[in-house]
């Protein structure tokens, strides 16, 4: 039967059989992107509180789907089924999701959100990463993947030649009283698809040395200031990591270290008053500075509403995963 999207108040009176919430997450750098030893990629993730998608499925005549993102929400439906081999109608309502295209990880969220949903509808066992490997999602980065089961704080080792999903190497609880104010720009949409894969395949070579500064940033620097709540190294190692990588991805994103002007703009105006741990989150817009405590960070925040252009609101690290019901 031929699927369709629909109102979600057409659906209200009928019960779910199952849910799945989910939150966001931050990409905060690629550690190797030239692959000298047999891997590409390796990431630094953290989920971060104050962003939902949530999912609630029931047993149809046909599929239907309701809610925010219909036109992904029904091809991921079909995908499911294809992969389970599944007959007989599913209908989907998306209650709340995370921002498209934002740099928070929203279409791997919602793709392992409904993947869980559907298996527990269909009393099937869960497996998260089959389910990113059937549905495409971590071709590069396995954040999405971990912090979906666990939250908190993730190190992925990057893909090697049979890698289907990027194995996580380090987990770790984020410092209580840390946070993390994130800079909006809503108009503004991240690289994403096709200008994605054409973005990677135009960019140079990326210096050996540089993956080989960076990874040992990662490891002597950012997991032991996160495990020691070392603040100020974990600050500085963010920044490093950031810029380096702004810089070479600046030709693909603009000319500049943040897709979205303004939140460069206030970015920059931040660091210059001290600010620490500044960056973008994958190909952005959305951009970040992290904070000690929640005072610091509504400091940060106020000047960042005081220089204008951008939204701004102060989160929280996310250290539990995915809620089934």
């Amino acid at each position: 039967m031929t699927a369709i999207a629909v109102p979600a108040t057409t659906m209200d009176a009928e019960p779910f059989a199952a849910r799945v919430s989910t939150g966001a997450r931050l990409h905060l750098g690629f550690l190797d992107l030239t692959g000298d030893y047999g891997r590409r990629f390796g990431s630094l993730g953290l989920a971060v509180d104050g962003f939902e998608t949530c999912v609630r499925l029931r047993r149809a005549e046909r599929d239907v789907v309701s809610g925010a993102e219909p036109a992904r929400t029904l091809k991921l439906l079909q995908s499911l089924k294809d992969a389970h081999r599944v007959s007989g109608g599913v209908a989907v309502e998306v209650v709340t999701a995370i921002p498209a295209h934002a740099g928070l990880g929203s279409g791997t969220q919602l793709a392992l959100a409904l993947a869980r949903a559907f298996r527990n509808l269909h009393g099937l066992a869960p497996d998260t990463r089959a389910d990113a490997a059937a549905l495409m999602r971590g071709a590069r980065s396995g954040l999405g993947v971990a912090l979906f089961e666990r939250g908190g704080f993730v190190l992925d080792g990057g893909r090697g030649s049979a890698t289907d999903v990027p194995p996580v190497l380090a987990h770790l609880n984020f410092p209580r009283d840390w946070r993390v104010v994130l800079l909006r720009d809503d108009g503004a949409v991240g690289i994403h698809g096709e200008a994605e894969r054409t973005g990677f395949a135009k960019l140079p070579p990326f210096p050996a040395e540089a993956a080989a500064d960076l990874c040992r940033r990662a490891l002597m620097q950012i997991l032991p200031s996160v495990a020691e709540a070392d603040f100020a190294a974990f600050g500085e190692g963010i920044s490093a990591i950031q810029a380096r990588l702004g810089d070479y991805f600046a030709p693909a994103q603009g000319g500049g270290r943040f897709t979205s002007p303004s939140v460069g703009s206030v970015a920059a105006a931040l660091m210059r008053e001290g600010a620490v741990g500044l960056g973008q989150s994958s190909w952005g817009p959305t951009g970040f500075v992290f904070a000690r405590d929640a005072h610091e960070a509504e400091h940060w925040a106020q000047r960042a509403r005081e220089i204008g252009g951008v939204a701004v609101a102060i989160h929280a690290a996310r250290e539990a995963g995915a809620e089934i019901a």
